[in-house]
């Protein structure tokens, strides 16, 4: 147990040097290089590129991403499913619906930085997300039969995306101002987005790690957790609460952004055993360091354009888990 606590101290040291030092990075990719690092000093329009934009954009994808992660990995260990992630439980689209209902009744940009409407788009898909877990729930009548649960997840998730497009459809500029976050976007996070993902994040990661003992009770088999008496009703409920909080923060900030909740906590499993505690805190490190270097590839990789990182994430996510499947097929593990 010590070396494997060890080994877990050495990975959370190492992804924050590599978060660390793709932030550095992050501060001199965009359509004027390193230029403007260089000229900051001395160029007030370059020092605004570096401090307004491209900083808050870098720091914002690891805090998106890190929510992601930290999503997934209590989702996965919630629902004892390692294919569990905010998405396919239906969180994602319910945020996304929350998001679209308050463009059309505010009218508000998800390009605003003012910390009234950041919250309050915050808030939104915070209650849209909570309500999609809640219906996957009542649909799969509790999380004992995983095949249920991941059918009721999609059913919500279409059920709810079909009512957002109903609600884009009617409206012209809300389908004007969503297209972008549809397709998950980094570029217009600026300090006050980064500041509400900041504070809840820290909340989630706490309430995370306070009730990480209950997943490893649940990871022993449903009658075990309650040989311990562990109040799993209640508990389930405040973990369905974070799951919803993370997953609605991170939507609410840049959009629809794949493949992160999932393949965070996969890698951090390969490299490491350990309990859910640390596993909610590495795969929170793992999802940032996944996010912040998919937005690094998209500013870079047909620069001066950028792709959508949520297009980009979901390319090489899919293509991980596809090499994943083939090596468990490989070995006879199942997918």
């Amino acid at each position: 147990m010590n070396s494997q606590r060890r080994r877990a101290w050495g990975i959370g040291f190492a992804l924050l040097l590599l978060a660390v030092a793709l932030m550095a990075l992050g501060a001199g990719v965009g359509s004027t290089g390193f230029e403007s690092v260089l000229a900051a000093r001395h160029d007030p329009v370059a020092l605004q590129i570096v401090r307004d934009i491209r900083l808050p954009r870098t720091l914002g994808a690891w805090l998106a991403g890190a929510l992601l992660g930290l999503a997934g990995a209590v989702a996965q260990g919630l629902f004892r499913n390692p294919l569990a992630d905010p998405y396919l439980l239906g969180s994602a689209s319910g945020a996304s619906l929350g998001v679209a209902v308050a463009l059309m009744l505010f009218g508000a940009s998800p390009g605003t930085t003012q910390w009234v409407t950041r919250l309050g788009l915050t808030g939104a898909a915070f209650l849209g997300a909570v309500v999609a877990v809640l219906l996957t729930l009542l649909l799969a009548r509790g999380v004992q039969q995983t095949l249920r649960l991941l059918l009721a997840g999609v059913i919500v998730g279409v059920v709810l995306g079909a009512m957002k497009d109903l609600i884009t459809i009617a409206s012209a500029d809300v389908l004007q101002a969503i297209q972008g976050f549809m397709l998950g976007s980094t570029g217009l996070v600026g300090w006050s987005g980064c500041g509400v993902m900041a504070a809840l994040g820290a909340v989630c990661l706490f309430l995370g790690w306070a009730l990480a003992p209950v997943l490893d009770g649940l990871a022993l088999g449903e009658a075990t957790a309650k040989s311990l008496g562990l109040p799993l009703g209640a508990m389930r409920a405040a973990l369905v609460a974070v799951l919803a909080l993370a997953t609605g923060t991170a939507v609410a900030q840049t959009g629809l952004i794949a493949f992160v909740g999932l393949a965070a906590p996969h890698l951090v499993r390969s490299m490491v055993k350990s309990t859910h505690a640390w596993l909610i805190v590495l795969s929170a490190q793992m999802g940032g360091l996944l996010l912040m270097a998919a937005d690094l590839g998209a500013r870079w990789l047909i620069a001066p354009q950028e792709l959508p990182v949520g297009v980009l994430t979901a390319v090489l996510g899919g293509s991980y888990l596809l090499w994943l499947m083939h090596r468990r097929s490989t070995r006879g593990t199942g997918p």
